[in-house]
């Protein structure tokens, strides 16, 4: 038997909570420019029900660049920003909730 959900009163196999906690995020994206004149992506915003590490590795195998994830902080090599929207977007969140400058 499936456990409940004590928050929604749902089995917890249907994803929810995920869906749910996807919806009210608000994700920003934004370029700086490191040494030498290289341009990093950054990918920031996400709550602690996210599994920052699996996501950086997602979109780093989505985006074939490299990069890594500090304090909740995506970092992707290279200008990713509007590639970025549209793997998010694929992945289930919202593209009201991305904010790409």
């Amino acid at each position: 038997m499936s456990d409940i959900d004590p928050i929604t009163g749902l089995p917890k196999d249907l994803g929810v909570i995920e869906t749910i906690s996807k919806e009210k995020q608000l994700i920003r994206i934004r370029t700086v420019k490191r040494r030498y004149g290289k341009i990093m992506t950054l990918v920031e915003g996400f709550d602690s029900s996210v599994d920052v590490k699996a996501l950086s590795k997602q979109l780093k195998s989505k985006l074939a660049c490299g990069g890594t994830q500090k304090n909740g902080v995506i970092e992707l090599q290279g200008d990713q920003k509007s590639r970025v929207v549209d793997v998010l977007a694929n992945l289930g969140y919202p593209r009201e909730g991305i904010d790409a400058k």
